[in-house]
């Protein structure tokens, strides 16, 4: 294998032969994966359907099996990319590793020029955070249909409104749950910069700010992103909307981004003790500074 464009590291709270069946049993995939999954080692590792990028058929082919890796070849918009799962053992459960190849470059990523592969990044991220919550039963988080150009989408946190809204515009503690660098200004017309003021000085503006009930960030480009926050019995149900974007290219990676985030938001107000799935996150182009540290 070259080396990779990305190399995800977490630990997930399962045993490497519990995991590996996880990787590898088509039912299982069909619920924290993919749609569609046919999968018949080691000549065949198939997945496919609306939550996968360029997913309306399957394109993957095995390159190399063995009891603790899966490496294939994925085509995704007609070019050829290698995807790798390795489990380990770890003291805290299994170590998985996502490396893949042929990734665009971070700056046509971010401008929205990078087609399906351009998601693969937070593709990866969202489905290694539903792998972990599927393997101790609880709820996962919404996947990307990338045949729909509508982004909304609903999740229940086990805490109160006021305490999500906090941990969603305290900048020290979103860097904590999120894993990346955030500045924020929390008021109607302040900035919300990821990467910071100094790497996005503009930022998105609030034009909507109500604790603990509702935000709604306004991006230069027109994207608007809305969080609405609804309480009841001790727990908050939080919506989360983007809108404002071209619908013959939605911006699919961003918002894999954004689930992938609220994955980790649920655990964080949810587990007891908690700490991050994540160990390493290596991302080719990446700015300096832009993730928190390296987990």
């Amino acid at each position: 294998m070259t080396e990779p464009d990305l190399r995800l590291r977490a630990v997930v709270p399962a045993s490497p032969k519990v995991v590996y069946e996880a990787l590898t049993d088509p039912a299982a995939l069909r619920v924290w994966l993919a749609e569609h999954a046919d999968v018949d080692l080691p000549g065949k590792y198939e997945f496919w359907g609306r939550h996968t990028p360029d997913g309306a058929e399957p394109h993957q082919r095995v390159l190399h099996v063995d009891e603790r890796t899966i490496r294939f070849a994925w085509t995704v918009d007609g070019v050829e990319t290698t995807s790798q799962f390795e489990v380990d053992d770890d003291e805290d459960g299994t170590l998985v590793t996502l490396s893949q190849t042929d990734l665009p470059s971070f700056e046509d990523v971010i401008a929205d020029k990078a087609g399906a592969r351009g998601a693969l990044q937070t593709f990866w991220s969202l489905a290694i955070a539903n792998l972990a919550d599927y393997l101790v039963g609880r709820e996962l988080t919404p996947k990307v249909d990338f045949t729909s150009s509508e982004m909304r989408a609903s999740v229940v946190i086990d805490a109160a409104p006021e305490q999500v809204f906090d941990s969603m515009i305290r900048p020290e503690v979103f860097r904590t749950w999120f894993g990346a660098y955030v500045d924020i200004e929390p008021y109607v017309g302040g900035r919300f910069a990821m990467g910071g003021f100094e790497m996005d000085p503009g930022g998105a503006k609030f034009v909507e700010f109500e604790p603990g009930r509702k935000a709604t960030l306004r991006f230069a480009d027109g994207m608007v992103d809305s969080w609405e926050l609804e309480g009841s019995d001790g727990k908050t149900r939080l919506t989360l909307v983007q809108s404002g974007f071209d619908p013959t290219n939605p911006p699919y990676a961003g918002w894999a981004g954004w689930l992938g985030g609220i994955a980790a938001l649920r655990r964080y107000h949810e587990q007891p003790n908690w700490r991050s799935i994540w160990r390493q996150i290596e991302i080719a182009g990446l700015p300096e500074g832009m993730l928190t540290n390296d987990q």
